[in-house]
């Protein structure tokens, strides 16, 4: 079985690109009330990446890792005029394998058993509940999640709030979230010695501030603020040898800007965050979209994502002549990993989003995105050359109703 940060990391098609988009519990507000009506949204997700090889050894070859379906349901509800409540569910099944070493069964033909890790076919539920209580110039906001498969539980808790100046261009927005995860390692795909071994855990805790503002009729800006701390268990246990640090501080800057274009009732929607943690992983993220809508209810949205980070500070690199295999640890060495997310590489997302109004207050989407990672694509790094290229697909389905 995969742990949650994989799970997310297959999702979103890097774990620390997760971690530098996400923060866990909190989300920015962007309305000053509730909406008028209820809504309920279902969403369908499917992901499947894969490698190939770039090495003389390697090329050529591909080697399909995990498939991910996720389904979502989401509810929001207003109540008296100035509350809302929502709530989420989620359950989505992981099958395939992650490499133990870097990239995995290559030139193995077919991977061997210290290739891979375990291959999965695993389950996960996940829940969240939010109450929001709506206010002449701002918003409360408290939330609790959980999510639970056979190896991992996550507890999340969060609180929000916001305030407008008296001309409501001006909104501030603070934040914290407490998560408190517990990973199972008793499973024996985990322990390859068989014994038992205490369970651990992870604590984060993350603070979030944000000031958006409305410069002119067509133009908003905002800019947020985030530091996580985490204190436990950030090692993999389906990766061996793993021994990460206990600790993960990690700071991010976040800026966004959304123009509306008159002559075409478009809009474009850019932004650009900057990550960097104790580990040593710095990360810059560039997004744009541009939103237009069309005749007859229909609305387009090509999109595309920049993406660079250089490698961990404990990173330990592959041996390129067998990438397949571990490489060597000295002893003594208090932290080293060989999980390919932990290399410097760069990446680029493309995608489309297609929506279109139904009529009595239906709207369906679709959406396909296509990502593609390369260690000699950093550019604030150098990559691994014996990390085969990572590729992944998104297709999302999606239906909501307004009642």
């Amino acid at each position: 079985m995969l742990p949650a940060s994989s799970k997310k990391a297959a999702i979103y098609g890097s774990a620390l690109l997760s971690a530098a988009m996400l923060l866990p519990a909190v989300n920015i507000a962007r309305a000053d009330a509730p909406p008028e009506h209820a809504v309920v949204a279902m969403r369908f997700l499917n992901y499947r990446d894969r490698q190939s090889g770039d090495t003389e050894i390697t090329r050529g070859m591909t080697r399909d890792r995990i498939t991910v379906n996720a389904l979502t349901v989401d509810a929001k509800v207003p109540l008296a005029g100035s509350w809302l409540i929502g709530t989420t569910f989620v359950e989505d099944s992981v099958t395939g394998a992650s490499p133990a070493y870097h990239s995995g069964g290559f030139p193995k033909a077919p991977a061997g058993p210290d290739a891979v890790s375990g291959a999965s076919g695993e389950l996960r539920h996940a829940g969240d509940l939010s109450v929001t209580r709506y206010f002449a110039k701002g918003s409360l906001s408290g939330g609790l999640s959980y999510s639970r498969e056979s190896d991992y539980i996550s507890r999340g808790y969060s609180l929000q709030g916001s305030i407008s100046t008296e001309d409501k261009n001006t909104t501030f927005t603070i934040g914290a979230g407490f998560n408190d995860d517990t990973i199972d390692l008793n499973r024996p795909a985990v322990v390859a010695s068989k014994r038992q071994v205490p369970d651990e855990k992870k604590h984060v805790f993350t603070a979030l501030f944000g000031l958006t503002r409305v410069c002119t009729k067509d133009d908003i800006v905002q800019l947020n603020f985030g530091y996580t701390n985490g204190n436990g268990y950030y090692s993999d246990p389906y990766k061996d040898p793993d021994k990460r640090p206990g600790l993960r501080n990690v700071s991010t800057v976040m800026t966004r800007w959304n123009h509306y274009f008159r002559s075409t009732e478009g809009t474009t929607r850019l932004s650009y965050r900057y990550y960097s943690d104790t580990f040593g992983i710095r990360a810059h993220t560039l997004d744009a979209e541009y939103v237009q809508p069309l005749h007859r209810g229909w609305t387009v949205t090509p999109l595309f994502r920049l993406y660079s980070q250089n490698e961990a500070d404990f990173y330990v690199a592959s041996n390129t002549a067998s990438p397949a295999d571990p490489v060597p640890v000295p002893p003594g060495t208090p932290c080293y990993s060989e999980d390919q997310r932990l290399s410097a590489f760069g990446a680029l997302t493309l995608g489309m989003k297609v929506g279109r109004e139904l009529g009595r207050n239906w709207h369906a989407e679709a959406e396909y995105e296509h990502y593609q990672q390369r260690g000699s694509w950093s550019i604030n790094g150098h990559g691994d050359p014996g990390v085969a290229t990572f590729m992944a697909r998104f297709v999302q389905l999606g239906v909501s109703r307004e009642f």
